[in-house]
């Protein structure tokens, strides 16, 4: 055993580790708080996040990504106004297949995602030009 001495005891013995604080003392719960206030403080604060200002097409594989998946979701919002749900499900069943047959030489390339949704865009955008083509006299 050490000798830890104690506050307002000079030399009593205690346990290694163990500390009596002089009655109606608040530095434990003090100390408590200021290690909980100090731990807050160290924690990383996100930093305000700026949207992305990309270019389309892109200059980067993810930026083209990012504009060709843009602009399928936009044709595939048009289209679905136009069709209804079910429709539209079996559209997508049917474009998936045949881009991704289309492209299957690219498979493993990182463009491979990339083609795949700009086949279905284009499909998407051909058969919105044939609604509205069919809709003017």
């Amino acid at each position: 055993m050490s000798r830890i001495p104690r506050m307002g005891d000079g030399d009593a013995e205690q346990d290694q580790g163990s500390q009596s604080w002089p009655t109606g003392a608040k530095a434990p719960e003090q100390m408590r708080q200021l290690l909980i206030v100090g731990a807050l403080a160290l924690v990383p604060q996100p930093a305000a996040a700026q949207p992305a200002r990309i270019q389309c097409p892109g200059a980067t594989t993810p930026q083209m990504r990012y504009c060709a998946a843009k602009s399928w979701e936009q044709s595939d919002a048009q289209l679905r106004q136009k069709v209804g749900k079910r429709l539209m499900e079996q559209w997508h069943e049917a474009t998936k297949a045949l881009c991704s047959y289309a492209y299957a030489p690219y498979k493993d390339g990182t463009i491979y995602p990339q083609m795949v949704v700009g086949c279905d865009d284009r499909l998407n955008r051909a058969l919105l030009k044939e609604f509205r083509r069919r809709a003017s006299p």
